[in-house]
């Protein structure tokens, strides 16, 4: 009989470190897909417009923020022109790119952007990234 019960003698082991092991690392997999996915570019291209505003925002985290006038319609004489502002960010290591912008401010611009799936809050305001920016003739 004492053979038959050695089995219930042994200490159990506890099942709490496996699983909080595994959470663990599930919510550090799940982090990390989830940072590479919102820098993945949903889409880019190209606008065009004159350049109205270039500033740099931010308490903590700094961030360049601008915005530009693409235009807009007029039904005619003696009506007004609606405004047709569209925002956009520089990404914080391309002072190149917001010293050209500076320096064209008030000019016509052709701005290559990017736009992400999801911006951090201390990447930008929004998910435009200027790439490249170049003065239009």
């Amino acid at each position: 009989m004492n053979a038959t019960n050695s089995n219930t003698d042994l200490p159990k082991k506890s099942k709490w470190p496996k699983r909080i092991f595994i959470s663990l690392v599930s919510i550090i997999i799940l982090f990390v897909a989830y940072i590479f996915i919102c820098g993945l570019t949903y889409s880019s291209g190209t606008r065009t417009g004159i350049v109205i505003k270039v500033s740099q925002k931010g308490y903590v985290f700094k961030t360049y923020e601008g915005e530009l006038n693409l235009g807009g319609f007029s039904q005619g004489e003696g009506t007004i022109m609606v405004r047709n502002v569209w925002n956009f960010s520089i990404p914080r290591s391309d002072t190149a790119i917001y010293n050209a912008i500076t320096r064209s401010e008030g000019k016509q611009m052709r701005l290559h952007y990017k736009e992400v799936i999801h911006h951090f809050f201390w990447q930008s305001e929004t998910p435009y990234f200027i790439t490249k920016a170049e003065p239009v003739n």
